[in-house]
């Protein structure tokens, strides 16, 4: 049986820009690896209602699971939380569960829940909330579209608490060889050899260093045995 699958979809007018440097793929594509998750897709659009509307509904008719990042908080540029609900046709209002949340918060802090602070709370009707235990605002779950922050640490966190929510499969194991050889020379092996192997990914990565060529050669898979295998053919094809 193979993994389930998931999208990324990362929102913001300042990742595009180049203002802010996007972290949260890198964590998100190592986590859905252990947990047995094939990142299959990620993309990143800006803070354009429609466009959030459309890519939504687009990955979540492809994929198992859909995880966006950015976009939540209480300022007017904050729009994800609208437009996923408009992917949905679903109504999104300020909601008990998640206000009580915020107020405890701002209670503890000293704060005063004003209507910016309130936005962090309109969620979707039937949504589950994401916990977010760095600064209370939740995340949420529509379907199988999984709303979070775009602050690496508090995305990271509330990836934590959902992860273990979500089935997983087999997780993605890897082994690597660097080669000291072009890519030319390694391509047709290479290819023989991922052609026995099907059910394995195999990734090439030129460098050059001191003015000769190499490239590491990655193999993926969920079968320990079978990258092992084809490990050692590796090996032993470029033996140096």
């Amino acid at each position: 049986m193979s993994n389930p699958t998931a999208a990324m979809l990362v929102i913001g007018d300042e990742i595009l820009s180049g203002r802010t440097r996007d972290a949260n793929m890198y964590h998100l594509a190592c986590a859905l690896t252990k947990h047995g998750i094939d990142l299959t897709e990620v993309r990143v659009i800006a803070d354009d209602p429609r466009a959030i509307a459309q890519t939504v509904r687009t990955l979540s008719d492809r994929y198992t699971h859909v995880f966006t990042s950015g976009g939540i908080g209480p300022t007017h540029d904050d729009i994800t939380a609208d437009n996923v609900a408009r992917a949905f046709d679903t109504p999104i209002d300020v909601r008990s569960d998640a206000r009580a949340i915020l107020q405890a918060h701002y209670d503890r802090s000293g704060l005063e829940i004003n209507e910016a602070r309130l936005r962090m709370a309109r969620i979707p009707a039937g949504a589950t909330l994401i916990d977010n235990p760095i600064s209370a605002a939740p995340g949420f779950t529509l379907g199988n579209v999984h709303v979070m922050a775009g602050v690496p640490a508090i995305f990271e966190a509330m990836l934590a608490g959902l992860l273990p929510t979500l089935t997983g499969g087999a997780p993605i194991l890897s082994q690597s060889l660097e080669i000291h050889r072009g890519e030319g020379d390694i391509a047709g092996p290479l290819a023989d050899l991922a052609a026995r192997y099907p059910d394995l990914s195999f990734g090439s990565y030129p460098f050059q260093r001191n003015g000769a060529y190499g490239a590491n050669i990655v193999i993926r898979g969920s079968k320990g045995a079978a990258v092992d295998a084809a490990m050692i053919e590796l090996s032993g094809m470029f033996a140096e």
